[in-house]
């Protein structure tokens, strides 16, 4: 498969334009981040994945060619080791509907969430001026 033509990152958005000569898409950092293609993620069987939680928030702070095949992504949350071939990145586009649906239920089966988990007795109330 070719490279994309374009790729945009949409900081506010947080969201990555893939832009193909047939085809155009807007990838949530989220999605990106949940279905990231390194072993921290995905394991080396689909057994082994991990469902990754508290993503909701998660950004992309780099984005780097590698070869003429594909881009690693680094987000905000530390995670850097994904590296996302042309083909991977169509196929998540293309298929966006059905993984975040199913992203969606493995958070619900595990009695997970999207938001990002705040210890609790950290939060302090400000002090009065």
């Amino acid at each position: 498969m070719q490279a994309p033509q374009e790729i945009i990152y949409h900081k506010i958005a947080h969201t990555l334009e893939v832009v193909w000569p047939e085809q155009r898409f807007s990838l949530p950092a989220e999605l990106l981040r949940v279905y990231s293609p390194s072993a921290e993620v995905r394991g080396h069987s689909s057994e082994q994945r991990t469902l990754q939680t508290g993503k909701k928030h998660v950004g992309i702070s780099q984005v780097e060619a590698v070869g003429n095949y594909a881009i690693r992504i680094a987000f905000n949350d530390g995670h850097d080791t994904g590296i996302y071939a042309w083909e991977y990145l169509y196929d998540l586009g293309e298929n966006q509907e059905q993984y975040w649906q199913e992203y969606l239920s493995e958070l619900k089966q595990a009695n997970a969430s999207r938001l990002p988990a705040v210890p609790v007795g950290t939060w302090q109330p400000p002090e009065p001026s």
